[in-house]
Order: structure tokens, then C-alpha cells, then sequence
């Protein structure tokens, strides 16, 4: 970046002066660059007065030309090296941001003081050194020049020529390094300027201030009188040279009418190079000391200061800038004080009203109406219209120029609204107003997502002009905020009464808590849980409503007063007054303020019938469909009894190391996300959620009843958890989000169902050996490379048409009977399984051949199912093999069978 602004002109707006900011080193050669041209140009003039004047010999010329470069190298070096001293703390700096350093302020001050200062410096040092040291050297070197040489050059020469130097070349060469410096200045400011977090006091304090009268004063002095005084000594000195170079003697008498003559003209000229300096230094100080005196009041709040403008020249701009910046000044503090009280603002009814009462004021219109959009009814609708009768308009979003502007986005400012097709006269025809002028605006919130138009109608003097324009889109934004916190305030009343309004017909008791344990709020279904009336409980504390058989609940308090996490206590006793007990579960909350303080708890309370409490258990693991079948069996279809169940488990794939790269929150958030497709899946084909393993799923398809279709429906659940997988990863990748990976495994045969557990604890399942072949699948899948494993049984009991591949024929660990494993494959589409069909017949073609022994012929099967689905893992595997048996054929007892040495 900063090599880049090294390289880059940059254009300074001021005057239309050009500075280029750059490198430490390139500005200091640009400061040198500056005094070396001021420098030659002083002695090219200087050479000049002294070739047309002087009177030298060739040879005089000859050795001052000879000794100039002398000269001026001497002087030279010492104003660089004077030049460089007070271009250090710029260059300091400049140095830093070359190196992508970022200076500390405290330099970035001192540099920006320093070039503030620079052009005063230059000014001080051709005047004070550059000057004098120019001079002296020349004088000393003539004289020398006389003694060593012989040049003869003669006094008067000398001291005439020293003088052009002090009093014409010196002054001129000041003025212009001044100016230029102040050109280059102005472009290391600029540059500098964002780095800095303001002055320091003590760089402050260093600024020199140099004000224009005194540079006026300078240039009349310096630039016209002492040249007119050196003129006028310099045409008495050659005509008396003249006249004795004639031989002709000339008297004081005779001389002084031309004497007088000539400091007569001198002195007018002095005099009226003086006056114009002072009247011109007064009369700009005058006008700047106005414009200081009306910014000093604005500084102060004064706001309705105004300047007058009496002349034509470039002050005249600056004070109708000055009013024009003074007027949106007000503009603004007019639009903020009324944004203030808007904001104390938050029924919308009053705040439409105060909205249009403001917007009409400061635009000096005669009407104006704010349109809100109505994103249920695709409307833009007003509760107030100024000065109209009726308290509520709405039309279409896209009806009319209100509805032109929302749906575009484009302001409209016309003073001909009846010739705009978009216009809708009949308003005007029903109330007789009549519209001269329009400007309407759209209002969008600071997502910038439109919320509404506001329209302003029939400007007072003259059309809605573009100042108007920038005014009202000022305060539309202003307008925004309060309407958006009007309408956030009216959904939280909304919401407020809809969440009253649940808690009030929840079948659930809902009791809350301040943080003493006092009682605050409780509603119906609480009042009848307890059996106490809602004045009996609000105001008393919990330690009072709960005593010796109840204190379980004070113990719950305990723990979420000190974890600040939920409790839940399931299947409770709870007696009433009347000795009478209820079976509940209940939820203690804490609850958190806005600064995330405890403020109390919510007590939860489930009321739990028999019926009840059996259904909400078993509709959290089985579809409605099976858990009323159930409920109508009674507690009998619970016990234990044989029977012939499809098993379904399956697994996240690297679980494990994506927690940890997750974390706590991240893991849950992403199971939930995860097991709610799963279970949808489970639900919809008639399964039951038999429990969570970690991130395992086991379902169970034929209990607690069995159906002519359980196979089928564990297979097709498979297939549609493995599509809903599809469609939850691309909802992740949208969120750049890792994808989930899983395997499912799927076994049936007859098992041992029923309720298992302790009398407190009872929990419905299945064990078996086709629970132990469903989980043995499930972890083959890894190593296969597939996403369903099916085992024979399972296929032997399938009555609907599927897409399988036989997969191998295994031997699980623990179990000395082979099983045939099958691929379920109906899931895949061309992008997760290219070319299909072609891979199966050739994969299909490879085993028979394989089974056969023939281990060539295999290999080349398998290729091509490769070749068509290079992912193709299983086709691998027998590749692998294929090549192991060739080099080690297996003996004449080989039955084909791949024994898991893993569970």
C-alpha cells in the first residue's frame, strides 16, 4: 500500500495546485529540486543585470562565470544540508510507512507540525542564510579574484552587484520557495494526516502563524519598494558615471532637479505599492476576520448566523458556502431534535401522526403521508392522512407512485403529478384537494429492506427542489428507526398478550419466581395442578408452599439456583392440601435477564395420567399409529415375547474426532439437526425409535406388532434417511458446514421383545442375535465402503421390488455361520453412483467369477465396474482379492467366505 501511494500523483483540489506524496527520499530530492530551481533562477536573473549593467571586460566576465559554480556550490551545500535538518521528523516518518511500518502519533505530529512549518523555514533561511551567505561569498571572491588575478574589477561593482544579490535576487527567490513549499507542504499533510490521532499540545505550540497582511506587507517591501530604492540608486550611480566618463563636470546643483525627479517617482511608487499592500491586507482581513468571527458562533451552537455577501470575488463564494453549510447545519439539528422526540415514540398511531406533523414542517409543504408496507396483505397502508377526515388508506404495494417508489426504490419529485400516468386523481375528485407538487421517497430500514414511502404534497413556495430531496431522505432515515422500534414495540405487545394468552391454555402449570423464591406469576392449569387459588400462590414463597412431603421441589430450586442449569424431575409425587397425591413431572428453569443475570425460575408442571403418561413416553420412540396400538393392547403387549423383528441401526462416521474439532455446543446443535431427519424417516415408514447410542440410531421395525412389511419398510426407511442425509449436507455446505457421513446396517429375524429394566426404570426393546448381525452390518459398512448393508434374512422376508447387489458372504466375529450381505442401493442417483447399472452387471459378472476362481477373468470384471464407477468400493475389495489369491490360491475347502476379525 505504501509503495503504491510512493508512486501515485496526487492532486490536491485547493487552487488547483498538484502535490505528489512519496517516499522519505523522494520528497526530500522534491524540497532540493524546489531551492535548487529558486536558486538558479536567482543567479540566471542575477547574471543578467550584470551583463547588461556592470561595465565588465570580457576577462571579468569570464572569471565571475568561471567562479559562480564555486560560489554557488558552497552556499548550496550548507542550505541542503539545512534543509534536510528540518525535513527529519518528516522523513522519519515517511521511512516507517515505506517499511509498512505504523508510526506512533506522537512522530506522525511532529512530522505534520514540521511540514506546516516548512514553508516559514524556507522563507527564514533564503532570507537570513541563503541570501548573505550568496552576497559575501561573491564580494569576496571578486576582491580575491583583484588581488590574485588582476581582474580589476572596480568597487562599485562589486558593492552594486552584492547588492542586487541582498535586495532583488534574495526577496524573490524567498517568495517563490515560500509558495512552492507551501505546494508540497499541503501534499505531505494530506498524506500524513490519516495516521494521526491529533497534534500533540507541545507541536501545537510550535506552529507558526504568518498572516496574509504581513505577507502582503513582505512582497510590497521586499519585492517593490527596496528594488524601486535600488533602481533609483542604480540610475543616479550610472548617469553620474556617464556624465564623468564624458568629461563633464556636473554640480550638486546641476544634479539635484534630476535627484529629486527620480526619488520622487521612487517614493510615489513606494508609497502606492505600501497603500495598495495595507488597503489590500485590510480589506481580506476584514472579509477573513468576518468568516472566523460567524465560524467562532456556529463552533458555539450559534446556528443562525448569516453572512453577507457585498462583492464578487472569491470571499463572496466562501460566504455563500458558508451560509449554504450553516443552513443544512440547521437543517440537521432541526431533523435531530425531532428524531429526539420521535424516539421517546412507540405507539405507532401517535407516532405516524407526530412523523407527518414533522415531515410537513420541514419541508414547508401543505401535506404529507406515510405509507407503511404490510407484508401479509402486500399493502402499503396509513393510519393517519394530515388534514383528511378518514384514519386508515390502503391499496396494492405496486398501485399509484407510492406504490412505483416502494416497489423500485427510485424517488419521485414532480411538479406535474395529474400528467404522470401513475397517478391516482380520484383521491383529489372525492376530497377536492389539489395536488401541484409530489416528492415522494421510499423508507428502508437498515438491513435495506423497504418498509414504506413516505409522500409529501404541494411545496408552499415554489417545487420540492433537490436540497428538498436530501432533507427528507436525511430524515427517512431517522423516520426508519423510530418506525422500525414502533413496530418492534408493537410485536413485543403482541407477542407479549400470544405468549400470555399460550400460558394461559396450556394443559401445563406454569409457575414463575423471583429470585427470593416469591411467587409472581401462575397460571390456570397451575392453580388446578396445586389445588390452590391464583391469590393463594402469587406474593407467597416457594419455602412456604412446599414443605415436608413436597420439599423435593425446594431441592431442585438448589440445583438450578447453583448450576444455572435446567432440573427435571420425572414421575414426582406431589400432595395436595388435601392429602391427595399427583403423579408429575416436573421442569425447574432458571431464568436470565437481559445482562444475563439470574432474575428467578420457572417451574414446569406436567400433570401425568395413566394413559397419558404412557402415550407422551412411547410417542417420543414410535409413530402415533403404533403407540395407540399400544395403548389399545394395554401394559400386556410390553411383556416379553418372541418374535420376528427387523432391525435398523446406524452411525455417524467419525463421530468422534468431529466433536472435537466442534466443540460441546456445535456437537449437540448438529445431532439434533441430524436425528430430527433420522427419526422423521423411522416415523414415516411405521418403525419405533428404540434408543440413541451416542450418535447411534436403533429402530425396530415388527414390534411391539409385526407386519407382512416390516422388511420392506426398514429397507425403504433406510433408503430415505440415506436421501434426507443428501439433502441436510447441502443445507450444511450452504452454511460451510462439514458434511455427515453414515452407515446403516440392517438384520431381521426372531428376538427377544418386551420391557427390560428395574421397577423405577423400565425400558422396550429387542436382544438377539439379529440385534448383534444389525450392529456387526452397520460397522461393515465402513469397510465395504457402502451406506446400507442388508443380511439375507432381511431379503429373504422383502415382498416389494428393490435395488440390491450382493455384497460377500462374511463370517461376524462370535458367529461360526456365514451370512449373505446385500448392498440396498435405491437412494443413488447419477452424481453419487455414475453409471449405475453398467458398474452392477459388471460388479455382478466379477463375483460369480470370483466365487468360480477364476481370478483373472473376476479381476477384469471388477475393472470395468471401476472403469464405469471408479468410487466403487466394493469392487475394489474383490480387485484386492483377486490379485491376493492369485498369488496365494486358497485351498480345495475355500467356500468364499470373508470372515470380520472386527465387531
Amino acid at each position: 500500500m505504501v509503495d503504491m501511494v510512493d508512486k501515485t500523483v496526487h492532486r490536491a483540489t485547493d487552487n488547483g495546485t498538484a502535490s505528489t506524496a512519496g517516499t522519505a527520499g523522494g520528497t526530500l530530492r522534491d524540497l532540493v529540486w524546489i531551492y535548487v530551481k529558486g536558486s538558479l533562477a536567482a543567479v540566471a536573473v542575477t547574471l543578467l543585470l550584470v551583463l547588461l549593467g556592470l561595465e565588465l571586460t570580457v576577462g571579468q566576465l569570464a572569471w565571475l562565470l568561471a567562479a559562480t559554480p564555486v560560489i554557488v556550490a558552497i552556499y548550496v551545500i550548507g542550505d541542503i544540508y539545512i534543509i534536510a535538518r528540518h525535513y527529519a521528523p518528516i522523513g522519519t516518518v515517511l521511512a516507517r510507512l515505506a517499511r509498512g511500518d505504523t508510526p506512533p502519533n506522537v512522530e506522525v505530529s511532529k512530522a505534520i507540525a514540521r511540514a506546516l512549518n516548512l514553508p516559514f523555514y524556507s522563507f527564514i533561511r533564503v532570507t537570513f542564510f541563503h541570501g548573505p551567505a550568496a552576497a559575501v561569498l561573491l564580494v569576496v571572491a571578486m576582491f580575491v579574484l583583484n588581488a590574485v588575478a588582476g581582474t580589476g574589477y572596480q568597487p562599485w561593482q562589486v558593492w552594486i552587484l552584492g547588492a542586487t544579490i541582498m535586495i532583488f535576487a534574495s526577496p524573490t527567490h524567498a517568495i517563490f520557495e515560500f509558495f512552492a513549499i507551501s505546494r508540497r507542504a499541503s501534499g505531505l499533510v494530506k498524506q500524513l494526516w490519516p495516521y494521526c490521532e491529533g497534534l500533540e499540545r507541545a507541536d501545537q505550540d510550535e506552529l507558526i502563524s504568518i498572516k496574509l497582511s504581513n505577507k502582503l506587507m513582505y512582497l510590497s517591501v521586499f519585492v517593490a519598494a527596496l528594488p524601486l530604492l535600488f533602481f533609483a540608486a542604480s540610475v543616479i550611480f550610472k548617469i553620474d558615471l556617464l556624465i564623468a566618463d564624458l568629461g563633464i563636470e556636473a554640480t550638486a546643483e546641476m544634479m539635484l532637479p534630476l535627484w529629486m525627479w527620480i526619488a520622487g517617482v521612487v517614493l510615489v511608487c513606494m508609497g502606492g505599492a505600501l497603500a495598495m499592500s495595507v488597503l489590500t491586507a485590510n480589506e481580506m482581513s476584514r472579509s477573513a476576520a468576518e468568516l472566523a468571527i460567524a465560524m467562532h458562533k456556529v463552533e458555539h451552537g450559534e446556528l443562525d448566523t448569516e453572512l453577507s455577501v457585498s462583492g464578487t470575488d472569491e470571499y463572496a463564494d466562501l460566504f455563500r458556502g458558508f451560509n449554504l453549510m450553516v443552513e443544512g447545519l440547521r437543517d440537521e439539528a432541526r431533523i435531530l431534535e425531532v428524531s429526539h422526540d420521535l424516539s421517546g415514540e412507540l405507539q405507532l398511531d401517535a407516532l405516524l401522526g407526530r412523523i407527518m406533523s414533522a415531515t410537513t414542517d420541514l419541508l414547508d409543504a401543505e401535506r404529507s403521508t406515510l405509507f407503511v408496507f404490510d407484508a401479509k396483505t402486500d399493502e402499503l397502508w396509513s393510519r393517519v392522512a394530515e388534514g383528511l377526515e378518514n384514519r386508515e388508506i390502503r391499496f396494492p404495494a405496486d398501485a399509484g407512485i407510492a406504490g412505483a417508489v416502494f416497489s423500485s426504490g427510485e424517488t419521485v419529485n414532480t411538479s406535474t403529478p395529474y400528467d404522470d400516468p401513475r397517478f391516482n386523481p380520484d383521491f383529489d375528485q372525492q376530497t377536492g384537494f389539489v395536488t401541484r407538487s409530489l416528492l415522494c421517497m421510499p423508507i428502508a430500514s437498515k438491513s435495506g429492506q423497504r418498509i414504506g414511502v413516505t409522500q409529501v404534497l404541494n411545496k408552499r413556495r415554489g417545487d420540492f427542489t433537490l436540497k428538498d430531496e436530501a432533507r427528507l431522505r436525511a430524515f427517512t432515515a431517522q423516520i426508519a428507526m423510530s418506525l422500525e422500534n414502533a413496530q418492534l414495540f408493537d410485536d413485543v405487545l403482541t407477542i407479549k398478550n400470544y405468549n400470555e394468552s399460550i400460558i394461559e391454555s396450556t394443559s401445563n402449570g406454569l409457575i414463575t419466581l423471583d429470585n427470593e423464591r416469591r411467587v409472581v406469576t401462575v397460571n390456570e392449569a397451575a392453580c388446578r395442578l396445586v389445588g390452590l387459588a391464583q391469590e393463594a400462590l402469587v406474593g407467597r414463597t416457594a419455602d412456604e408452599l412446599c414443605r415436608d412431603a413436597n420439599a423435593w421441589i425446594l431441592d431442585s430450586l438448589d440445583r438450578v439456583e447453583r448450576t444455572g442449569e435446567e432440573d427435571i424431575s420425572v414421575d414426582a409425587d406431589f400432595v395436595l392440601t388435601d392429602g391427595e397425591t399427583k403423579s408429575m413431572n416436573l421442569t425447574v428453569v432458571p431464568l436470565i435477564g437481559l445482562e444475563h443475570e439470574h432474575i428467578g425460575s420457572m417451574l414446569i408442571i406436567e400433570d401425568i395420567t395413566s394413559e397419558k403418561r404412557v402415550k407422551t413416553t412411547m410417542a417420543r420412540y414410535m409413530s402415533k399409529e403404533v403407540a395407540d396400538q399400544l395403548l389399545a393392547g394395554g401394559e400386556a403387549e410390553l411383556g416379553g415375547k418372541d418374535q420376528k423383528v427387523s432391525i435398523l441401526f446406524s452411525d455417524v462416521r467419525g463421530f468422534t474426532s468431529s466433536a472435537e474439532s466442534l466443540g460441546a455446543r456445535e456437537t449437540v446443535a448438529m445431532l439434533n439437526e441430524y436425528f430430527a431427519e433420522m427419526v422423521d424417516a423411522i416415523f414415516r415408514h411405521g418403525g419405533i425409535l428404540d434408543k440413541y447410542i451416542g450418535d447411534a440410531i436403533m429402530a425396530l421395525f415388527g414390534a411391539p406388532f409385526d407386519g407382512p412389511h416390516d422388511a420392506d419398510d426398514a429397507v425403504r426407511t433406510a433408503n430415505d434417511m440415506m436421501i434426507a442425509l443428501r439433502g441436510l449436507n447441502a443445507r450444511r455446505a450452504a452454511n460451510n458446514r462439514a458434511p455427515i457421513q453414515i452407515g446403516i446396517g440392517i438384520s431381521t429375524g426372531i428376538v427377544v421383545a418386551g420391557s427390560i429394566g428395574s421397577p423405577r426404570r423400565m425400558e422396550y426393546t429387542v436382544i438377539g442375535d439379529s440385534v448383534n448381525l444389525a450392529a456387526r452390518l452397520e460397522s461393515a459398512t465402513k469397510y465395504y465402503g457402502c451406506g446400507i448393508l442388508l443380511s439375507e434374512h432381511t431379503v429373504r422376508d422383502m415382498t416389494d421390488g428393490a435395488l440390491l447387489r450382493e455384497i460377500d458372504l462374511i463370517r461376524v466375529k462370535g458367529k461360526d455361520e456365514p451370512v449373505a450381505v446385500f448392498e440396498a442401493m435405491d437412494y443413488h442417483t447419477d452424481e453419487t453412483f455414475p453409471r449405475l447399472h453398467e458398474a452392477l452387471e459388471n460388479y455382478t459378472n466379477g463375483l460369480t467369477k470370483y466365487r468360480n476362481g477364476e481370478w483373472d477373468a473376476a479381476a477384469g470384471c471388477f475393472r470395468a465396474a471401476l472403469s464405469a464407477s471408479p468410487d466403487d468400493q466394493p469392487s475394489r475389495i474383490y480387485l484386492d482379492r483377486c490379485a491376493y489369491y492369485r498369488a496365494h490360491p486358497p485351498g480345495p475347502d475355500w467356500d468364499g467366505v470373508w470372515t470380520m476379525t472386527e465387531k
